[in-house]
């Protein structure tokens, strides 16, 4: 016969394991956290979305040829306490990014801050 704290155990153990994912989340390992690289170009998108927000940036190379870079930000929660807001980037605006590049080279990195056109500085809550 299975008793009372058994089956409140058992249920216990159940909700949690159904749960778990919510706890879970990704590495940022995937960043090299040792280099700090800064961008200078244009915001082609800007998502301002849970659970990370995501810029897409065009920078000129120096042999005058197109890049797009991804970024990665924090949620909109996070960010709105930095002072973003929906609207504070917008495509075609230029702007400056200070990220932790990629540790494979690929044209991807993390959110430090961002330099507005009028010098107004915002940071990105890197992870």
């Amino acid at each position: 016969m299975v008793s009372k704290f058994g089956i409140v155990a058992l249920a216990a153990c159940l909700a949690a394991a159904a749960a778990s994912p919510a706890w879970s989340h990704h590495s940022f390992a995937m960043f090299d956290k040792a280099k700090q690289v800064t961008l200078e170009g244009t915001v082609k998108d800007f998502q301002y979305s849970n659970p990370h927000s995501w810029i897409q940036l065009v920078v000129m190379t120096p042999a005058g040829a197109e890049e797009e870079w991804t970024i990665e930000a924090l949620s909109p929660n996070v960010l709105s306490r930095s002072g973003w807001k929906r609207t504070s980037l917008v495509p075609g605006q230029k702007v400056t990014l200070l990220i932790y590049p990629m540790r494979d080279g690929s044209h991807g990195g993390n959110l430090i801050s961002v330099t507005l056109p009028d010098g107004s500085t915002l940071g990105g809550g890197a992870g």
